[in-house]
């Protein structure tokens, strides 16, 4: 058996957060040849139950880096939480490098999650961020947190790399940046690799082959377990440079092109009857 692991944003979806029609046949026809498919994103679940496609499609969900994974079915099989003191401590540091925090709990995303913030004004996410409280979130009842973003604005990436440097080794945590201008921590059991060997022990599966397509940097972990690795015609070189194959951008419907032509995993001699 074949898991195809696939990232959304950047990969299946095009720059309208849409999966295209074309990607959604090949989903269809990979699922009908008896393939394991996983969407393998950094949103939360919310997030991407909300695209009508995947409302459609019977597959499982793995959500926030691998911090939450849900079966085909939709039932919750697995979570990997921050602890609240390296919550606290983490939060601390972010608020002293002046950077956009968003946090991931099992209540949503404070002050957000990241997709609704796509294209908002440098303005609109100061104003965002600097008038939430933060406080807030610690007063939830039986509270998780999966995640936390350090967000600046596309013209302040270097930024991101102080915060890196601030955190490297201090905390027991994964870091991954989605775009380039931000880094995301979580639990160091959360990661994109280890949810699908975490998911073939899971359900006792045995895969044949992993093959991995991602655009960000969050995608090198599912990368570093996959037995073929595709980047996006989009993805940063970094990201380029670390996959078996390159295939078209994901407004030209490259994980579709890269099914079809590249891997030529569709052909009628592997249909599964």
């Amino acid at each position: 058996m074949k898991c195809i692991s696939i990232d959304l944003d950047g990969t299946l979806l095009n720059s309208q957060h849409e999966i295209s029609v074309e990607n959604e046949k090949v989903l269809n026809e990979l699922k009908a040849q008896g393939h394991c498919l996983i969407l393998n994103t950094g949103r939360a679940y919310a997030d991407v139950i909300k695209l009508k496609a995947v409302q459609n499609m019977e597959i499982p969900i793995f959500c926030i880096n691998g911090s939450v994974l849900y079966s085909e079915t939709r039932e919750l099989m697995y979570e990997a939480v921050l602890p609240i003191s390296t919550y606290k401590n983490i939060l601390e540091k972010l608020k002293g490098l002046g950077v956009g925090i968003l946090v991931y709990t099992n209540y949503g995303g404070f002050p957000s999650t990241l997709p609704p913030l796509h294209g908002k004004s440098k303005q609109e996410l100061d104003e965002l961020f600097q008038t939430f409280n933060y406080d807030t979130i610690l007063e939830k009842d039986n509270l998780k947190i999966y995640k936390l973003i350090a967000l600046v604005h596309p013209d302040q990436v270097e930024e991101i790399e102080k915060v890196k440097a601030a955190l490297d080794g201090k905390f027991d945590i994964s870091m991954a940046s989605s775009f380039p201008n931000n880094v995301e921590m979580t639990s160091s059991e959360a990661h994109k690799g280890k949810a699908l060997l975490r998911y073939q022990q899971m359900m006792n599966l045995s895969f044949d082959e992993i093959i991995a397509f991602g655009d960000g940097g969050n995608d090198l972990a599912q990368f570093e377990v996959a037995t073929t690795s595709v980047a996006m015609g989009n993805a940063p070189a970094l990201v380029q440079q670390k996959a078996d194959i390159i295939t078209k951008t994901n407004d030209e419907d490259g994980f579709s092109y890269a099914v079809r032509e590249l891997l030529q995993l569709l052909n009628a001699k592997e249909t599964i009857l």
